[in-house]
């Protein structure tokens, strides 16, 4: 089954971190998805949210390997609630527990939808 995908634009810190953030439906189910790259050298956490109409929010830690390999992170999938358009993703790295500051927001800001 097809799968509707619309993400936001593909970032990059300074720090070493590229990211692109997706909100996924696929028949009747929605999630939310990022696609990273980390090069800093250190491992990091990555705290995805997907934001749904009714004010319902899925929150997933991820653990983010110091390797410079591509990697995802995804929330748990979810029964579609509403519209799509009131579905949002937001994905945030930082360095592991909390220390120091936020290295890169990446969120599911664009209006279109694709099909894979």
């Amino acid at each position: 089954m097809a799968a509707a995908v619309r993400c936001g634009p593909e970032l990059s810190s300074a720090d070493g971190i590229e990211a692109q953030t997706c909100v996924v439906t696929q028949g009747a189910v929605t999630w939310a998805r990022t696609y990273y790259r980390n090069a800093t050298g250190e491992a990091l956490d990555a705290v995805l949210s997907l934001m749904g109409p009714g004010d319902r929010t899925v929150r997933m830690t991820c653990a983010v390997g110091a390797g410079d390999e591509p990697g995802a992170c995804e929330t748990p999938r979810e029964p579609t609630r509403g519209d799509l358009a009131a579905y949002t993703a937001v994905a945030e790295f930082a360095r592991r527990g909390g220390r120091g500051p936020l290295l890169l927001r990446s969120g599911s800001n664009s209006p279109v939808w694709t099909v894979s």
